[in-house]
């Protein structure tokens, strides 16, 4: 067990408090009375993101338990099979890792002051136990709403294609970097480094969301995200470099998506063309600019560049229509 100073929560009294219920079982048991082999339900506990216990620890709960048999019933009654199960745990513990880590991070920002003491942890976890049904309500109903929007994006995108899923999609991906982030790295300290990236992180958000778009990723001081057709990413670069001091690099083409991301010759193209990009600039490949049906926007040829492992590139500047 953990040693705790005092007036600090113990890390065996935060999961109890968070999780609900005490440890009861070890990975060989919890494996036996769910009904799912020990060899698969470690497996799954790897995907998930949590560390292998030792065969004799007691570390496992009812819940747990109650997990397992889910799994073992959606196997048996062949709606999916170990491969998937994996797959999906693999998903469910890589989103929600970094969703506890954030929501704990803006918890205690929030709540712990500066010169904080013992007693103020508790408080912080005490607060987190009472928001526990709420917060979980709102995770469930976020969830099924983002599901629905998957879906019916996957529709959409289907209606060109032959396949629910296809393998290969055509659509509008566009990088947007935070300018000059390095030297602004030096120059602020923590506090303010973390405000300007969620501040941007936050910004970038709204837009891609108020267009309809999806924003695929975040990578500090640049977001990545996707657009159904030239127009939109558009309307959506356009938005960015008025709010932020940005340089935007955008490709229309054929991309693979896989595990939430997308991959492929068209985001190469697009990360290369945001890395020579002037700052306050939007450059744009070729076939994104001859997506564009006239106003509210112009799409300016420029001199050919050469791109790290694509050859000669011909960009366009993308700008608001003058008229």
């Amino acid at each position: 067990m953990s040693e705790a100073r005092p007036g600090r929560p113990s890390a065996e009294e935060i999961e109890r408090l968070l999780v609900g219920l005490p440890p009861r079982y070890t990975r060989v048991e919890v494996a036996a009375r769910s009904g799912v082999p020990r060899e698969l339900a470690e497996r799954i506990w790897r995907a998930l993101g949590f560390a292998q216990r030792a065969d004799d620890a007691v570390a496992f709960t009812e819940a747990d338990v109650d997990a397992l048999r889910r799994v073992r019933s959606m196997l048996d009654g062949g709606l999916l099979d170990e491969q998937t199960v994996i797959r999906m745990a693999r998903a469910l513990g890589q989103t929600t890792a970094r969703l506890a880590q954030w929501q704990a991070e803006i918890m205690i920002g929030t709540m712990l002051p500066p010169d904080f003491a013992e007693d103020d942890v508790a408080a912080v976890l005490d607060a987190a136990q009472g928001l526990m049904p709420d917060f979980e309500h709102v995770l469930i109903h976020v969830w099924r709403a983002q599901l629905a929007a998957a879906g019916t994006r996957l529709l959409a995108i289907a209606d060109g294609t032959d396949e629910l899923v296809p393998t290969r999609v055509t659509m509008a991906v566009g990088f947007a970097d935070l300018v000059s982030f390095t030297r602004r790295s030096r120059e602020l300290d923590e506090k303010e480094l973390a405000g300007l990236v969620e501040g941007f992180e936050s910004r970038a958000s709204d837009v891609v969301a108020t267009h309809g778009a999806r924003l695929v990723k975040t990578l500090g001081d640049e977001v990545l995200f996707t657009a159904q057709g030239p127009e939109q990413a558009a309307a959506i670069a356009l938005d960015l470099v008025e709010t932020e001091e940005l340089r935007i690099g955008m490709a229309y083409g054929p991309v693979v998506p896989m595990m939430g991301d997308v991959f492929g010759t068209t985001v190469n193209l697009a990360a290369r063309l945001t890395a020579i990009a002037r700052p306050g600039t939007i450059l744009v490949d070729e076939a994104l600019a001859g997506g564009l049906d006239g106003e509210p926007y112009e799409a300016h040829r420029i001199r050919r560049r050469p791109a790290r492992g694509l050859g000669v590139v011909q960009p366009y500047v993308l700008r608001r229509s003058s008229s």
